[in-house]
């Protein structure tokens, strides 16, 4: 057990200073003051320091992304360690456009491992391309047998895309929302967004033309020009989510694009932001070589929120809701996820006045304090 006192509490809104309980995993209470009312609970003091939930990644190549350039440029897999010094607390973890070398098999137990590790994962099936490579034959089947599995990837508008059609996106559409139906889950289809010229135009055409629903398409990378991103603007007003990736350093980073959303009447809810983490970026000539590759830090997500708050002047509260209640709600794991309240799972960051990371709990269990990794991965 775990009694964290006198700390000020965002849940992601600001519930004032409380003490904080956690046993087994989970929050178990919290009041204006707790008595220690066993020895063997572990007493943290959070005098001046504030208490925020565990970020969720929602877009991590756990595996490794790349290739694109030949074997040598395959990311190596994500270690504990660094998820743990970036507040992440939960992370989804997905394929790219490597699926030939890389697998859902190889996914899975990435995020078998990593829940052995100490933190929570989900993944989806799929990748670039189609016919969509699963694990059973079956994105049905996958997301609703494997536990770690909640939604499909596909890419759109890129030239390492396939070129689907609309009744194929239909198809996939109707095969995660059904499948996540009957299991409970997300049951989505989170689309990588390259800049080609169509943008969301297949979506928007599949949507016109079947009763899916809006939400059950997640566009992601919709900040990486300006066209994509006026559609995506559109695609939120008229109740879709979209997610906003990290490391882009123009007038195009998450947090100056919320700033424009604000602006635009864009509902806020309805935006999430993630890291692309261990995900490889990469520059083309005009003949489709490629002249430049590097690979992604999940650390991202976490710098994005400082800058945030420090920078750009957001309230704490209103800027952790893009990492930790919209997603957590987009992957229908809200409350267990993303908020501090009684029942939700002990994930969870103290900060101090400069918003840097002093602690991380994660599933109730201290992974990070003081600066110090407590919790390494197995090999790490």
């Amino acid at each position: 057990m775990i009694l964290i006192k006198n700390i000020e509490v965002y849940s992601p809104k600001n519930i004032g200073i409380k003490d904080v309980l956690i046993t087994n995993g989970r929050i178990t209470l919290i009041d204006k003051e707790i008595e220690q009312f066993n020895r063997n609970i572990k007493i943290i003091d959070g005098t001046g320091k504030k208490l925020i939930p565990g970020l969720i990644d929602n877009h991590v190549h756990i595996t490794g992304g790349g290739g694109e350039g030949s074997f040598k440029t395959r990311v190596p897999e994500i270690t504990l360690s660094k998820l743990i010094q970036g507040g992440i607390t939960t992370v989804v973890g997905l394929l790219g456009t490597d699926s030939t070398t890389r697998s859902i098999e190889n996914l899975v137990a990435k995020a078998k491992a990593l829940k052995e590790e100490g933190i929570s994962v989900y993944v989806h099936t799929g990748a670039y391309g189609y016919p969509t490579t699963t694990l059973t034959d079956s994105v049905k089947k996958d997301i609703v047998f494997i536990e770690e599995v909640i939604g499909v990837k596909i890419a759109l508008s890129d030239h390492r895309s396939p070129s689907l059609s609309h009744d194929e996106l239909a198809r996939l559409a109707s095969d995660a929302r059904v499948a996540g139906m009957l299991s409970g889950k997300a049951g989505i289809v989170v689309v990588h967004m390259g800049d080609g010229r169509k943008g969301l135009s297949l979506i928007n055409e599949v949507l016109e033309e079947t009763e899916i629903p809006i939400r059950t398409f997640r566009p992601t990378h919709v900040n990486r020009k300006q066209e994509l991103l006026v559609e995506a603007f559109d695609y939120a007003k008229n109740g879709g989510i979209i997610d906003l990736t990290c490391g882009i350093s123009t007038d195009m980073t998450p947090a100056k694009v919320i700033l424009k959303a604000q602006t635009e009447g864009v509902p806020l809810e309805n935006i999430t932001i993630s890291s692309d983490g261990y995900g490889s970026w990469s520059k083309y000539d005009e003949y489709g070589n490629i002249i430049k590759i590097g690979a992604s830090s999940v650390s991202s997500l976490y710098n994005e929120l400082k800058y945030m708050v420090l920078d750009l002047n957001f309230d704490i509260e209103n800027a952790l809701k893009f990492y930790t209640t919209n997603v957590s709600k987009s992957l229908g794991i809200y409350p267990k996820k993303g908020t501090i309240q009684e029942s939700s799972d002990a994930d969870l960051i103290i900060i101090d006045e400069n918003i840097e990371i002093n602690t991380v709990i994660s599933n109730g269990k201290i992974m990070f304090n003081d600066g110090q990794i407590i919790v390494k991965g197995t090999y790490e």
